[in-house]
């Protein structure tokens, strides 16, 4: 192999590593910035690119995913000056590989420090209690003021999320106690609140059983009053009609009067729940000779004027002891 052969592979292979070194492919998610005699001059994104050989070169390689870094753990000082133990995660993304690349020096911890500092003067103005029981506000004021101040950078901050927020081990203690205290004293009200609602609904059940009681006494006296006066008008009734059947001559209507009260009122001492003896009266068995005298004492009061109307009304034959004389026959 001769000189001239020797160097016709040196250009072929020169030439090859230069066409090489003019062709990138940046892959997918990442963008590379171009830097010319140390000079950032563009950015090539996801694909094939062409670059001058020897006069450009890549300078940074930039992953333009979104993602996350952790937040080392902490010791915040409360506003009511409790100390409590604090991490996180910060998710972000570069939307600016020039700025992100040249801006900042170290990106990673550049955001960590940011957040942590932001962490303690966020949780440092709130009181424990907001502390451990606000912590959306808290990761919504952090993102607000963290991703503000790192966007110069060409980056966003998506999120921020407090993992954990650890209290001493003596005030964790204490908030137990606290807890179990509130919980007993949460559990006796509501035990005295149920004992006051079953006593007032016992009330107001005797209340109303009570105002039904006196309001169907109420009526039933009304219906008591009711019925005695219906009954004292029948009564009365029945009395008008018995007079004029006797004031007309009718006798066996005072017969059926005098008789008629004197069966219910045998009738109810008979019905009596106390009574077990009855006493009858001797002339109990001879009330219908009774009730026949009763009869003529009712003419003898009424007048004999009657008897022979009333006679000739029933179609009977006058009694025997009446003093009025039997119609004469006619004569011949």
């Amino acid at each position: 192999m001769t000189g001239f052969d020797i160097f016709a592979i040196a250009v072929v292979g020169l030439v090859i590593l230069t066409l090489l070194a003019g062709v990138k492919t940046v892959p997918q998610g990442h963008d590379w910035t171009i830097e010319r005699f140390g000079k950032y001059t563009r950015t090539l994104g996801p694909g094939l690119n062409l670059i001058i050989p020897y006069i450009d070169r890549v300078g940074r390689k930039m992953n333009m995913m979104e993602q996350v870094i952790e937040i080392p753990q902490q010791e915040v000082i409360t506003k009511d000056n409790a100390t409590v133990t604090v991490d996180g995660v910060a998710f972000y993304q570069v939307f600016d590989a020039a700025k992100a690349s040249y801006e900042v020096a170290n990106l990673t911890q550049s955001i960590v420090t940011l957040t942590m500092t932001n962490i303690r003067s966020v949780m440092g103005s709130m009181d424990l209690d907001q502390v451990l029981s606000h912590r959306d506000e808290i990761n919504e004021r952090l993102l607000r003021v963290v991703d503000a101040a790192v966007t110069p950078w060409g980056l966003k901050v998506n999120r921020i999320e407090i993992k954990d927020i650890v209290p001493p081990a003596d005030l964790v203690q204490a908030m137990g106690r606290q807890m179990k205290a509130e919980r007993e004293k949460r559990a006796d009200i509501l035990q005295a609140e149920g004992q006051r609602q079953s006593a007032i609904l016992k009330a107001e059940g005797q209340k109303q059983s009570q105002i039904l009681e006196a309001e169907g006494r109420k009526e039933a006296a009304f219906r008591d009053a009711e019925a005695r006066e219906r009954s004292a008008e029948a009564e009365a009734e029945a009395t008008r009609m018995v007079s004029e059947a006797i004031a007309k001559g009718d006798v066996a209507s005072l017969n059926y009067f005098i008789a008629d009260k004197y069966i219910k009122a045998f009738g109810q001492l008979a019905n009596s729940p106390n009574q077990k003896v009855v006493m009858l009266p001797m002339e109990a068995t001879s009330m219908l000779a009774s009730l026949a005298g009763i009869g003529e004492i009712a003419k003898a009061t009424f007048g004999d004027s009657t008897a022979p109307a009333s006679a000739a009304r029933r179609g009977a034959v006058p009694n025997a002891g009446s003093k009025v004389p039997p119609p004469v026959p006619p004569q011949g």
